[in-house]
């Protein structure tokens, strides 16, 4: 070990549950991210769930099996003013985040020709620079944890093999991006870093899209929520011999509809 690493061989792994871990969850009020919250939450996690949405937000709170271990934060993620409170909170009150979820995230398909360009800047807004400045910010109570940070991210950003996906593919390749970067910039303080690329899965987003392209949405032929989640958990609570960098899911049944 050299001098600028940290041992966090008993941060994780001794047990096998999140009980003491602070865990911050963005997209947190529906899907994947009201899952991967709940899932944590259940495993011990003293839970801070983020989203736009306050009516959904205290349903997440009210369907925890431990409201009292919730704290939900209503957030832009887009304005950066509206971090503030969280950062503060975290630094004041709690002085560590030992897990953080990038679950938010924002889709627009158009082709190009005419895709309307503040669609590619609030995708930007969405799903690049808000994980990019909260991870930036949060930084040094994750290298306190020995902490982790997880990506929610899409199998577009691996390959933007379908038409009318070009603006979101771009900000799930640049994701990516940053993610790999972040990893080889701290682990040396202790900090694993994991990209979970998806392919459909079944939530509000998607049967949006469906809609938007007329297809029929069976939501029991996609990956499920809860099938990330546990994923999502099980990679968190490996122990520090080992690091997931990186987790492709796709649904089991192949399907053009």
């Amino acid at each position: 070990m050299t001098s600028d690493q940290v041992d966090c061989d008993q941060v994780d792994g001794r047990d096998r549950d999140l009980t003491g871990r602070v865990a911050l969850v963005t997209g947190a009020s529906r899907g994947i991210g009201r899952a991967i919250a709940l899932t944590l939450l259940r495993l011990g996690a003293r839970l801070f769930v983020v989203g736009r949405d306050r009516d959904s937000l205290d349903e997440v709170v009210a369907s925890a099996p431990r409201p009292s271990n919730v704290t939900s934060f209503q957030i832009n993620l887009t304005a950066e003013e509206d971090l503030q409170p969280l950062i503060r909170h975290l630094e004041t009150q709690v002085g560590k985040v030992d897990i953080l979820i990038h679950s938010a995230g924002a889709i627009h398909q158009d082709p190009m020709a005419r895709a309307d360009i503040a669609d590619l800047d609030l995708q930007y807004k969405t799903n690049v620079r808000a994980p990019y400045l909260l991870t930036q910010r949060l930084l040094p109570l994750l290298v306190t944890a020995c902490g982790q940070v997880v990506f929610i991210n899409s199998s577009v950003g691996l390959a933007a093999k379908r038409p009318e996906i070009g603006q979101y593919a771009a900000t799930k390749h640049a994701l990516k991006a940053i993610a790999d970067s972040l990893r080889e910039e701290v682990n040396p303080k202790g900090i694993r870093v994991l990209t979970v690329y998806l392919g459909r899965t079944a939530t509000p987003m998607q049967e949006s899209l469906y809609r938007q392209e007329g297809k029929v949405y069976q939501p029991e032929m996609l990956i499920q929520p809860e099938d990330v989640a546990s994923v999502v958990a099980h990679a968190l609570m490996l122990p520090r011999t080992a690091e997931v960098t990186d987790i492709s899911i796709r649904p089991m049944v192949k399907t053009s509809a």
